[in-house]
């Protein structure tokens, strides 16, 4: 079947060498199924695959960019790209390939690839179970990546999120060669430590035609490609999907650039922080019994549960650890995520405790769990709040502004990129994340906001004003509240830390580049819901 797929190739590569000019190229002749508009080369492109396939009675299915999904009634799929790099062949950058895949309906049963850089004559290719290939000679990823000499391919478009761009700045070589094919392929030659695909615009995100091919390419090299949530990447063959990912050849590459993460399994040594919340019943006990089902690790205390049972512990917030067992309620686990960037996970001694992962009764269970790496990371944006010059701590639940005294309102305007959002009288106006979504922000009856969407809820508290409802914009937005009469209020952050507003102040919000990162057994949320919010409440 390589074979086969290099006579497309060079079938290709000479009709697109028959286009007079780059004008020509470049001129948009419709919109293809993805979506997006097509360019003459890319369907001249594709219409040489599928004149070959169809003139040589090749049994296979086509998705392609232009013409979508094409059903011939066989088992496996031709996943393509006529030309990834479309604008490159177009200005002239010698940076643009076919790319082929053949599999059944997903990236995990991708057996077939085949890449060509239509400018260099450069190959790829790979089968399953029998290594990656360039030009014949076998490559292989790079191992052993120094944090502080990373060189990482980052998609950085115009719809790149805000932390590619930060990427960018904190790594120490980086580039954008606007084709994905040949980002991923050179981190599979182990030129690359890994390529970044994070778009804050989801139809900007990667879709499965573009990386099926160089996705099993890398994989046979040694390396790995996961969705940023931690989870290994697997697509459907539908080009209605788009993913944002990390592809690597060291898998410790994505705890360098997106945190520890569940790339942690068996034989990786963590060290573990204990964090307890001192107030609740049996504290000593409770925090007694995870030492007990961590012996053998290494643990840090905190200096309260510490001093408590009679041993050396530091304070929160100077624990170098990689994760943290908060045991409490949500507000324990809220404190130390204000104090620590270490993942996160709760053990429920309080009432509700949404956002725990372990229940008391499965303690001891949980921790083996955790021990053996058999979890994902659920990573959840922060808010920034910047008042008087400075910025303040990230919340991850909510920031509110309300009165400073009891029952008497205020008056707030609340502006969305520079634009006149809501001007009332209430208690107090919260910004809410999709996290604290379930938290204060629901008990003003604001919606549950998935954590998967990017936004925030404004929420009036106890408004003066029948048409005060809570409003959910995108999370990019800077959002500022004006406090308006000549009265002091309150500023309270995830409920933890507060300051004194005096009246005519103004506070600004925005999306932090922090996050906190939740470990968990599953990520049912609505499941959760169900079982917290729902039959609880």
């Amino acid at each position: 079947m390589l074979d086969i797929l290099n006579d497309i190739a060079v079938a290709v590569e000479k009709a697109i060498a028959l286009i007079p000019d780059a004008s020509c190229r470049g001129e948009e002749i419709c919109m293809g199924a993805d979506g997006t508009p097509t360019t003459q080369i890319d369907k001249i492109a594709e219409n040489v695959v599928l004149g070959y396939i169809e003139a040589n009675g090749i049994d296979l299915n086509i998705l392609s960019e232009e013409i979508g999904f094409v059903d011939n009634g066989a088992d496996d799929t031709l996943v393509l790209d006529p030309i990834d790099g479309t604008t490159n062949s177009i200005i002239g950058i010698p940076l643009y390939t076919i790319s082929m895949a053949i599999g059944k309906s997903s990236l995990k049963d991708v057996h077939t690839a085949f890449v060509k850089n239509l400018v260099t004559g450069d190959t790829y290719t790979a089968l399953k179970g029998k290594g990656a290939f360039m030009n014949g000679k076998q490559i292989r990823v790079k191992k052993g990546s120094d944090p502080k000499d990373l060189l990482m391919m980052i998609y950085m478009g115009n719809g790149a999120h805000p932390d590619a761009f930060a990427l960018a700045k904190k790594v120490k070589t980086s580039r954008a060669l606007g084709c994905a094919s040949l980002e991923m392929l050179l981190v599979a030659e182990g030129m690359a430590d890994g390529f970044l695909m994070n778009a804050e615009n989801d139809r900007r995100s990667i879709r499965v035609i573009d990386i099926a091919a160089s996705y099993l390419i890398l994989k046979e090299a040694g390396g790995e490609v996961f969705a940023l949530d931690g989870n290994p990447l697997d697509m459907k063959f539908d080009l209605d999907v788009r993913e944002n990912f990390l592809a690597v050849g060291d898998k410790k590459v994505f705890n360098m650039v997106i945190g520890p993460a569940c790339c942690h399994g068996k034989g990786e040594v963590l060290t573990y922080g204990i964090y307890v919340n001192m107030s609740i019943p049996s504290a000593v006990g409770i925090a007694q019994r995870v030492i007990k089902a961590l012996k053998g690790e290494t643990i840090v205390l905190d200096s309260n549960i510490a001093e408590a049972l009679g041993c050396e512990g530091v304070p929160i917030n100077e624990m170098k650890v990689d994760a943290i067992i908060a045991v409490g309620g949500d507000g324990t686990i809220l404190r130390a995520l204000q104090n620590n960037d270490a993942m996160i996970i709760g053990v429920n001694a309080g009432a509700v405790g949404f956002l725990a992962e372990i229940e008391l009764k499965d303690l001891e269970k949980g921790i083996k769990r955790l021990r053996k790496g058999d979890y994902i990371i659920e990573r959840r944006f922060k808010l920034r709040t910047k008042y008087d010059g400075k910025f303040l701590e990230d919340a991850v639940n909510e920031a509110v502004i309300h009165t400073d005294t009891i029952a008497k309102i205020r008056q707030f305007r609340v502006y969305v990129d520079g634009k006149l959002v809501s001007d009332i009288r209430a208690d107090g106006f919260m910004v809410s994340t999709p996290t604290g979504s379930t938290s204060y922000s629901m008990s003003f009856g604001a919606p549950i906001i998935d954590p998967r969407a990017n936004a925030l809820a404004l929420v009036p508290m106890a408004a003066f004003k029948l048409t005060a409802k809570p409003t959910i914009i995108p999370s990019s937005s800077k959002v500022v509240v004006e406090t308006v009469l000549d009265k002091g209020c309150v500023l309270v952050i995830d409920g933890q830390k507060e300051y004194p507003v005096p009246g005519n102040s103004k506070i600004e919000f925005t999306m932090s580049t922090n996050y906190a990162r939740f470990i968990m057994f599953d990520n049912d949320l609505y499941g959760k819901i169900q079982k917290k919010l729902v039959s609880v409440l």
